[in-house]
């Protein structure tokens, strides 16, 4: 059962804390269900970015039990390691298709190959079929250090020219992918990434923000209650017209 504890806005951002992980992850997957059955229902397909990550799990466990015509959805996803072969346990698009869309088989995927030849017409091509597209639901987490995708505070631009770019992963960010147990050993963890940028995370229509666990909480409170800058990339999200953050206890815990 899906229990929800509490609801209110900061500026523009809904925020939305449930009793725990799975109700939050329950509570997102509905939402972005739903905006993505209202898509196809207005204009007979959908398009989606989606997320990776330990703060993922729950919800994508959820939305890919619901009732979604995913014959009609394409799907972009949000950053990928440079140089990370996909078959890497890290790997985003491993991820990816293990855990949802090699399972629900939408009508087309749009990877980022981290570790494609030429990488610079890797990034150009994936930026074209972006500004291409209109995003109807782009599903996101916050990091440890506030950043939304990889955009990191050193590299965060509201004003970013580019959709998508190579980006330098700070150690707050490289020590968290350690700290979920995807690599063994810091030494490990890329020190690049190919990332949608902040503007690409904007001009989608819905934005879901997933954000469980203690380890977010400072992440949290600082994105409801910071300056808007890029000191805490995910504040900007106060001035998108539909965000919803899921938090549970523990990511809430410093409200």
């Amino acid at each position: 059962m899906t229990i929800e504890i509490k609801q209110f806005k900061k500026e523009n951002l809904a925020v939305r804390i449930f009793t725990d992980e799975t109700s939050a992850g329950k509570g997102s997957a509905d939402f972005v269900a739903q905006h993505l059955n209202n898509a196809i229902q207005a204009k007979g397909y959908a398009t989606l970015i989606l997320a990776t990550g330990a703060s993922q799990f729950a919800f994508i466990e959820a939305l890919k039990t619901l009732q979604v015509d995913w014959s009609k959805i394409t799907v972009f996803h949000l950053d990928e390691y440079k140089g990370l072969p996909e078959t890497h346990p890290a790997s985003f698009r491993k991820y990816l298709k293990e855990r949802i869309l090699d399972i629900v088989k939408p009508f087309q995927v749009h990877y980022i190959n981290g570790d494609a030849k030429d990488i610079d017409r890797e990034i150009a091509g994936y930026e074209e079929l972006l500004k291409a597209a209109t995003v109807d639901v782009a599903c996101i987490g916050i990091g440890e250090n506030g950043h939304i995708a990889f955009n990191d505070p050193e590299v965060a631009d509201f004003n970013d020219p580019a959709l998508v770019k190579i980006v330098q992963l700070d150690d707050i960010s490289r020590r968290q992918q350690l700290g979920e147990g995807w690599f063994s050993t810091l030494e490990e963890v890329p020190k690049e990434a190919i990332s949608l940028t902040i503007p690409a995370i904007m001009r989608c229509k819905v934005i879901s923000c997933m954000v469980p666990d203690k380890r977010k909480a400072n992440a949290v409170y600082n994105t409801l209650n910071a300056e808007i800058s890029t000191a805490c990339p995910a504040t900007i999200l106060r001035r998108h017209p539909h965000t919803v953050l899921f938090l549970d206890k523990d990511s809430a815990s410093q409200l």
